[in-house]
């Protein structure tokens, strides 16, 4: 069978494209504990997280969440992951900041968190750690900043961290491994549809 050009060209494209891709394959030969941004306005963030967690227990590691600002624990991902294995689950928030409305409460309550979070950060046999929306409590300045990047910097070597939340500070970013920003380009809630279970819950 002759083979046609267009086929040709696609053969002969997909050759280089995957010589371009062993070639970065076999440049990455380090193995490290990744610190992982998940910022933007975008939808995702904490979702793409727990995607990370279920993975690293699929490996049969041991992970471990702190959660900050989300007060209630009755969302599916706990729900879910609280009853695995290997997993490490903490609520430290008290609710929105527009729901408890006390800059001294919420600063307390951010820094009680962080005492939790640094023992996680010194036990290296949590191998993945999700520390969901701790880009709030850095924004409004009830963590200081310098000292959460000495305590992630000083972790185990080979412990990820994944850190999510809005507007993540150009200090963190810089610090991290991998970055990601997700875009908001349309959402159901300003249409009107309240969060769904399954979905947002």
């Amino acid at each position: 069978m002759v083979e046609s050009d267009h086929t040709k060209r696609y053969r002969t494209r997909m050759q280089r494209k995957k010589e371009v891709i062993d070639e970065a394959i076999a440049r990455a030969n380090r193995e490290q504990g990744l610190l992982l941004i998940l910022t933007g306005n975008g939808k995702g963030k904490s979702s793409s997280a727990f995607g990370m967690l279920a993975r690293a227990l699929g490996h049969g590691m041991r992970v471990g969440v702190a959660q900050f600002i989300k007060g209630r624990s009755d969302t599916g991902e706990e729900a879910f992951f609280s009853k695995q294995d290997n997993v490490i689950w903490h609520v430290l928030g008290e609710g929105f900041t527009w729901d408890t409305q006390n800059l001294e409460r919420d600063t307390e309550t951010a820094q009680r968190g962080w005492v939790i979070v640094q023992k996680m950060l010194c036990d290296s046999s949590i191998k993945l750690i999700v520390l969901d929306e701790l880009t709030y409590p850095l924004k409004f300045g009830w963590l200081d900043i310098a000292a959460v990047l000495n305590d992630l910097r000083n972790r185990p070597s080979m412990q990820h961290v994944v850190i999510t939340g809005r507007a993540a500070p150009d200090a963190l970013c810089e610090m991290a491994d991998t970055v990601t920003e997700m875009a908001d380009v349309k959402h159901a809630f300003r249409a009107g549809i309240q969060a769904q279970k399954g979905i947002d819950l």
